[in-house]
């Protein structure tokens, strides 16, 4: 099971990925395009051509996790368009892409906020 924790390091491919490259093929644009050790514990997200499926790459120190998500109407909405190859997020940021939801928006919960106490 991917465990998604506020201490992950997680990248963004910015440019589209062919979806038919399974766990070698992206781990290698990992090294490549996105110049970072795929065995390092960080998360990788890549995008479709239509933007209508996202996979997530992940190493847990035994094997490669690949998770796939692809929606059954309209596309994930959010994408990174930066000049840089790949953009970062936050966990909770993460999981809002996974829910088709965009991750930069206004409405999002905060990192962290206080607590009250009695």
């Amino acid at each position: 099971m991917i465990q998604i924790t506020p201490q992950m390091r997680i990248l963004v491919a910015v440019d589209v990925v062919d979806f038919r490259k399974g766990i070698d093929g992206l781990a290698r644009v990992c090294r490549e395009a996105l110049q970072t050790d795929p065995f390092c514990g960080a998360l990788f997200v890549f995008r479709n051509r239509r933007g209508t499926a996202i996979k997530i790459l992940v190493y847990d120190s035994q094997g490669f996790w690949l998770a796939q998500k692809r929606l059954s109407r309209g596309h994930f909405r959010w994408w990174p368009t930066s000049a840089t190859v790949a953009a970062t997020l936050e966990a909770h940021q993460l999981q809002r892409l996974i829910m088709a939801g965009d991750p930069a928006a206004r409405d999002a919960a905060p990192v962290w906020r206080r607590v009250r106490t009695g």
